[in-house]
């Protein structure tokens, strides 16, 4: 039987002339996953000079305030401008952008700086002793990168009033600008317990708002608005479960009415939500709450998620913007 032959092709590289072919170079450049990749699709501009009576309550959550940045940014691009305003702590950092009119300012800051170790990280810890830069955000991003129409946030025509914790006390004392330095309040409202050193004003410890109040609605109740509008970053089902913080005990022994503050804020919480809820429900005030679970830390630091956050604060204001301008004017605007 006869065997086939076959012809066996030189290799390449026995001829002297080859030349292997470079391999093809892929240039594609990986996302840069500090900065949420939307950041470019927030929105941006002023606020008309259009007010509307009544007052907006703030509630802090740390990072869950994306949140409320969106509703706020929904809110002056459809030319509701509350004139008064009251946050605590991540609340009082978002109400200043929306007193200065200055349409995507906080989110844009949060979106892009989240991880720079000068506004958030040990940067932070080091220069300012606590989780957040705030001579970063004061000295550099305000004064450079993002700048508050001052003028417009100094009118005072319009109020903002800021929670913090006296630690003597364990009451919470609502400054206002204009008759106080907003940007310490703001940085005491702000300054988290624990992992960060307390703010000295006029010789007085003060910390996080949120140590005594989460939702600060009953200062605007006590201020007589008759027309409130309270934003809220937990969803209306999310109650905080209630215990004693055992290393407030310790940490915070020489201020036992700062420690009790802690230890019942969380009963308040609740009992303020199932408040807010009837109140809410019989028209008496609106309440603009997540319409899905928040499932962002108070330390987030997933861009994506805190992206899709600001959207969500954005969609669900948008979503009831005829009900809340027929609550605060009643009527409907186009």
């Amino acid at each position: 039987m006869e065997t086939e032959h076959i012809e066996i092709p030189a290799e390449p590289l026995a001829d002297p002339n080859y030349k292997p072919e470079k391999p093809q170079e892929y240039s594609e450049e990986k996302p840069d996953k500090s900065i949420y990749s939307g950041i470019d699709e927030i929105p941006t501009g002023t606020a008309s000079d259009r007010i509307t009576e009544g007052c907006i309550v703030l509630e802090g959550g740390g990072w869950r305030g994306l949140y409320t940045l969106g509703v706020l940014d929904c809110l002056m691009l459809n030319d509701i401008n509350i004139r008064n305003a009251v946050g605590i702590s991540a609340g009082a950092l978002s109400a200043l952008g929306y007193i200065s009119g200055q349409i995507g300012w906080g989110a844009r800051i949060d979106l892009r700086y989240r991880h720079d170790k000068k506004y958030v990280g040990i940067g932070a810890m080091m220069k300012d002793h606590g989780v957040t830069g705030f001579t970063y955000l004061y000295e550099e991003l305000l004064k450079k990168e993002a700048p508050l129409d001052k003028k417009r946030l100094n009118d005072p025509s319009r109020r903002l009033a800021v929670g913090i914790t006296n630690m003597l006390t364990g009451q919470t004392e609502y400054p206002e600008k204009g008759h106080c330095n907003l940007s310490t309040v703001v940085r005491a409202s702000a300054t988290v317990p624990y992992v960060s050193r307390p703010v000295v004003i006029n010789g007085v410890p003060y910390l996080d708002g949120g140590c005594s109040t989460k939702i600060p609605f009953r200062w605007a109740v006590e201020e007589g608005f008759e027309k409130i509008v309270v934003v809220k970053t937990r969803e209306w089902e999310f109650r905080r479960p209630e215990s004693t913080h055992r290393f407030a005990n310790k940490m915070y022994s020489k201020y036992p009415e700062f420690v009790d503050a802690i230890n019942s804020t969380s009963g308040d919480f609740n009992r303020l939500t199932d408040e807010l809820e009837e109140l809410h429900k019989d028209g008496k005030i609106f309440v603009i709450a997540p319409s899905e679970p928040v499932e962002v830390s108070r330390f987030e630091g997933d861009m994506e998620k805190l992206g899709d956050l600001y959207w969500l604060g954005f969609n669900d204001a948008e979503s009831q913007l005829d009900d809340i301008r027929q609550y605060l004017t009643g009527s409907q605007v186009p």
